[in-house]
């Protein structure tokens, strides 16, 4: 940790040791507002945007701003992404075809009308289409990432000087209204229709609130690590064959197919140098995906720098507040009904919170606190990480370019 003009540097180590404590704030104040559990606001959420408030109070009085060293932050997105893989079933993707195949149209024709929200909010303000464009898929479905990339060829060919401020607001404020709306909804939907889980199963991240007292001996963390690394080296391969064929995707997309194809490929009850059974949807799994994904949220909400995003308060917020009202509606009255209107379409929901106006992560906390309050939805966790981290970068990819050539 140094000083550096004026910005206050946290190295990688510091970083994680702060999300701990985040995950920590964010715990106790849950448990002590019966709103937030509730509404299943996940725990890193309610910490990391506190803390990301005091940061820029601290801004506000000194002047000092604070910037974090993410590195471990991806290598926590890998781990938690390789143990969705490893707990997906064969049965479970043959289920979910269909679904995923309904769920991903839903999301390519909401991704076009928020497009289409952007650019209109936009030229209310007088801002042109592209400005708009930043308020739609290439901020909120694309998340952070896509907006940086995109924004300097946004600023360069359209004159949109801002448009890598515009992109990062909104993506920001975006994750925000993604990360609070999932468990309201699933709340609002399971409470209206009294729905419930078919049976009763081992959750795919974290433990149920009734069980959060259970053992997990040593020895099955380490079993469900080691399957996560021999997985994570699969993927690293895969990766690095997919990009000489010209094939670029995240590293964790491959991580989770690599995750999936070993689950499915090698018979469970196959000797292991561990002398255990591979250990898909087993209790340690379910516990390093929820630390690998609570702390990895921390670390994001955390490290927000609000203070960059008041100048640009008014376009930003009526954008926002717009494509916030359309995605609430299309979850309630499309989502859940075309996905069938039971429990696991309103876990579905919740991940679509996410999905439309937050990121990969964001989906997969808010569904992660909804299960843990009511109970596994397997089906949910295989089709919505599916949709969001691999299809939709490539409809974003073919979408951003069109809306820019014709409006």
């Amino acid at each position: 940790m140094e000083m550096v003009d004026g910005v206050l540097q946290i190295n990688q180590f510091l970083a994680v040791t702060l999300a701990i404590i985040v995950l920590f704030v964010g715990k106790r104040i849950n448990d002590k507002i019966a709103f937030l559990r509730e509404f299943s606001i996940p725990e890193p959420v309610t910490g990391g945007l506190l803390f990301s408030v005091l940061f820029a109070i601290v801004y506000a009085v000194s002047g000092t701003s604070v910037e974090f060293e993410l590195g471990a932050r991806d290598f926590l997105l890998v781990y938690f992404f390789t143990t969705i893989g490893i707990n997906a079933s064969l049965k479970d993707l043959m289920t979910g075809g269909n679904p995923l195949v309904i769920l991903l149209v839903i999301t390519i024709a909401y991704m076009i009308v928020q497009n289409l929200t952007g650019i209109s909010v936009a030229a209310l303000f007088d801002l042109p289409a592209p400005a708009g464009l930043l308020g739609g898929s290439v901020s909120l479905v694309g998340g952070h990432g896509t907006a940086i990339a995109w924004a300097p060829r946004i600023a360069e060919e359209y004159g949109v000087s801002n448009a890598m401020e515009i992109g990062i607001a909104c993506a920001t404020f975006g994750l925000i209204l993604a990360s609070l709306m999932g468990g309201p909804i699933a709340k609002f939907l399971i409470n209206r229709h009294q729905l419930t889980p078919e049976k009763v199963e081992i959750l795919d991240v974290g433990t149920p609130e009734e069980q959060r007292t259970s053992s997990i001996g040593s020895v099955d963390c380490l079993d469900a690590i080691f399957a996560i690394h021999v997985c994570v080296i699969l993927g690293v391969m895969l990766n690095e064959s997919l990009e000489e064929l010209g094939l670029q995707l995240p590293l964790f997309v491959t991580c989770l197919f690599a995750g999936i194809l070993v689950t499915n490929l090698v018979p469970k009850n196959f000797p292991r140098f561990s002398g255990r059974l591979w250990p898909t949807r087993t209790p340690a799994m379910a516990l390093i995906a929820d630390v690998s994904l609570g702390t990895f949220l921390a670390m994001s909400l955390m490290s927000m720098q609000l203070w960059t995003l008041i100048d640009l308060a008014a376009p930003i917020f009526t954008i926002l507040l717009a494509q916030f009202v359309i995605a609430v509606s299309i979850n309630i009255f499309i989502v859940f009904r075309v996905m069938g209107s039971n429990y696991d379409a309103a876990v579905v929901c919740s991940g679509f919170g996410g999905i439309s106006l937050g990121s990969t992560p964001t989906a997969m906390a808010n569904m992660s606190a909804v299960t843990q309050r009511y109970g596994a939805s397997h089906l949910a966790f295989i089709i919505v990480p599916l949709v969001c981290a691999f299809f939709i970068d490539l409809v974003n990819a073919l979408l951003i370019p069109f809306f820019l050539a014709n409006f």
